[in-house]
């Protein structure tokens, strides 16, 4: 099984695409970046709340639940965030 720096390093050598990114691209990317890093933070820290108060009560549970639901969210917008990102660099 590959790990995700090999199947990424395959996907850079088969674009064969080897002209420089503008600036006005890197811009673009960096400011999605920007947003899915905000879009993270306000959800962590949200289920964060919801985790600390199940286990101050108790609930091991839905404590688990809102752990699960964090890991998905997180990868979930991390997803969003790489396609969105793919959506700039193919708009050539």
């Amino acid at each position: 099984m590959k790990s995700s720096y090999e199947l990424a390093m395959e996907r850079f050598k088969d674009d064969g695409d080897d002209t420089p990114i503008s600036e006005e691209t890197k811009k673009a990317l960096a400011a999605v970046d920007e947003k899915f890093k905000a879009k993270i933070a306000e959800r962590e820290i949200f289920l964060t709340q919801q985790l600390q108060s199940a286990l101050s009560k108790g609930e091991i549970h839905e404590a688990e639940a809102v752990r699960t639901q964090i890991s998905s969210e997180k990868t979930r917008l991390e997803e969003e965030r790489e396609f969105a990102k793919d959506k700039i660099r193919n708009a050539k």
